[in-house]
């Protein structure tokens, strides 16, 4: 990426950052909540470790990475003294040890074969990795997530698995003709989110409900959402990196 590139991206997002904030704020308010209570996660997929710190220097405090190859390339020069990182595509067992100890959450927990993993590798090391298990709320072939007639079942077995904490849920619905559609998938979630919670089960904390990306987050945060995803709203259209 040229140096102009680099500018641009970082000028996106100075430029982007302040009224994301204030969609977020509104949002929050329509709810009955206060901005602070909504975590911005940039999804920093495709985006050089420069912009990223660029990014981070003006306030972004959490951001989340697709694939463990880029997040593994970009780590040793996150500024990470002040952001948290987290893991937000879908993980390959084969690849869970490159994320312990690296990342603060795992948002993508989709099977025990997965969490058994997780349990593992999080217990050799002494650690504790925190998980949202990710619902497949619109029930589609093509994404991962446990369905959701199978989530309550799922959260009281791995919930039982030594060295990860389920701290919540996330969901990315399916695409939406309307914004009923959407918000209908939206509130099926909070919901589960709020049953879940009811239980107090041990080793599950429901403190996160992780739904919205850039083209719908205002609705996720109206719904109930308390984090929201954020890539191509703050830095720009996704940039193919070079091969």
């Amino acid at each position: 990426m040229t140096e102009r590139s680099f500018s641009e991206r970082m000028a996106n997002f100075d430029e982007n950052y302040p009224m994301i904030l204030e969609e977020i704020a509104r949002a929050a308010a329509d709810s009955g909540r206060e901005a602070g209570d909504i975590t911005l996660l940039a999804a920093t997929k495709t985006v050089p470790l420069e912009v990223i710190n660029h990014a981070i220097g003006r306030g972004l405090c959490c951001i989340g990475e697709n694939r463990v190859q880029e997040l593994l390339e970009k780590y040793d020069g996150l500024d990470k003294g002040h952001c948290d990182v987290q893991f937000i595509g879908r993980l390959q067992t084969n690849k869970v040890k490159y994320l312990v100890g690296k990342v603060s959450c795992i948002q993508s927990l989709d099977s025990m074969k997965l969490a058994r993993e997780i349990s593992r590798l999080s217990s050799a090391a002494g650690l504790v990795t925190e998980v949202l298990v990710e619902v497949n709320i619109g029930r589609e072939e093509n994404k991962g997530g446990v369905l959701p007639e199978a989530l309550l079942e799922f959260v009281d077995e791995a919930r039982q698995l030594p060295g990860l904490h389920i701290s919540g849920l996330m969901a990315i619905p399916p695409v939406c003709v309307n914004k009923t559609e959407l918000c209908g998938y939206f509130s099926a979630m909070r919901q589960y989110y709020v049953d879940i919670a009811a239980k107090r089960l041990d080793n599950v904390s429901m403190d996160r409900l992780s739904m919205g990306m850039s083209s719908d987050f205002p609705e996720a945060i109206r719904c109930g959402a308390n984090m929201v995803r954020v890539g191509s709203s703050l830095f720009g259209p996704r940039q193919t990196p070079r091969p």
